[in-house]
């Protein structure tokens, strides 16, 4: 156990309780050391039968528990700023869900920290990227067979939505996914954001615009459009085109299992992103704990984390307006190279 690279969890909620039994059921090469929730009987519930593990209701506390080496934040987004910081401040290595923090001034504080130390410490979980189905299309676009990308359209539905869920989270929370993809698949950054309202749909809660159509100009004139539908009542979708000068390819046609039974097929679709993206989470955890044990960070970097929260606000601002929203970021750090790496 002492090889094992020791992981402090923050959140015992949905999210960090899947990353808690991926960490000691799927991934190798780490152990839980210590979780950190308000709720403290929902953190002693989530790893409940977990030798060695100590639990917190202070993040912070969870950071300096013994032998802990890494720091995962699973927490709601507001914690995410101060768990970040203090992480650095330890020089702890982070994988942090997105949102990495929910407004762009604090995004861009972490940026700042993180550029002060000289050196990655965080990997933000824009996991997407460690899917099959979108590194397959990153691997053709990127080879340059099909010609300059032109388009992505982009589809993104939900069965329904949380309660207290907003027409703003439709986009800092659901489209946050498509502002990554778009700018990882394509290597550019995102300029300016309009959003389109349709009648919503009889399915969404009262006062909720759902669906929308959100659409994203790049800085070298390729087009972004997004469908996101978090109340479309039949399964989680999500699905994507890259339009090219010399051919398309589209992932995210489901290829699940087709029950045949009494006269009739039935094609199975996935009810949540923890199940359709199963197989990205794996993979994603599992090369940030190989990472940190070499003494590395990969990955989606601060700095995507920043753009996606400065992207988010001007789509909200979009969406408040009825207009078209740019989207002005600060100059980026030396240590921030590429747009969407």
């Amino acid at each position: 156990m002492g090889d094992l690279l020791g992981v402090a969890v923050l959140g015992a909620g949905h999210m960090g309780a899947d990353h808690i039994r991926r960490l000691d059921q799927v991934v190798s090469g780490a152990r839980v050391a210590a979780v950190a929730d308000p709720d403290r009987d929902r953190a002693e519930a989530a790893v409940a039968g977990l030798a060695g593990v100590t639990v917190h209701t202070d993040p912070v506390a969870a950071l300096d528990a013994p032998g802990v080496a890494a720091v995962l934040i699973a927490s709601p987004g507001p914690a995410h700023e101060e768990a970040l910081l203090a992480a650095f401040e330890r020089r702890l290595p982070v994988l942090c869900e997105k949102p990495m923090v929910p407004d762009s001034a604090g995004a861009l504080r972490v940026v700042e920290a993180e550029a002060r130390i000289g050196r990655r410490l965080a990997q933000i979980g824009f996991m997407r990227r460690y899917d099959a189905e979108y590194r397959r299309l990153k691997a053709l676009l990127d080879g340059g067979s099909l010609g300059r990308p032109l388009m992505l359209h982009c589809t993104h539905r939900n069965v329904s939505s949380p309660a207290g869920f907003t027409s703003a989270m439709l986009i800092n929370s659901s489209v946050s996914h498509e502002i990554d993809a778009a700018r990882w698949l394509l290597g550019q950054e995102l300029t300016a954001v309009t959003v389109l309202r349709p009648a919503p749909s009889a399915g969404a809660p009262e006062g909720l615009i759902d669906p929308q159509f959100v659409l994203f100009e790049t800085e070298r004139g390729a087009l972004v459009d997004v469908e996101v539908f978090v109340n479309c009542g039949f399964g989680y979708q999500v699905r994507c085109e890259a339009v090219c000068e010399a051919g398309s390819a589209r992932i995210g046609d489901e290829h699940t299992m087709v029950v045949t039974a009494r006269g009739a097929a039935r094609e199975e679709v996935a009810q949540d992103y923890l199940v359709r993206f199963a197989d990205a989470y794996d993979r994603e955890v599992q090369a940030w704990v190989d990472a940190a044990r070499r003494g590395e960070v990969t990955g989606p970097d601060v700095w995507d984390g920043y753009a996606a929260a400065v992207v988010a606000e001007a789509g909200v601002r979009a969406l408040s307006t009825g207009g078209r929203a740019t989207v002005d970021l600060a100059p980026r750090p030396d240590v921030y190279a590429t747009a969407g790496r």
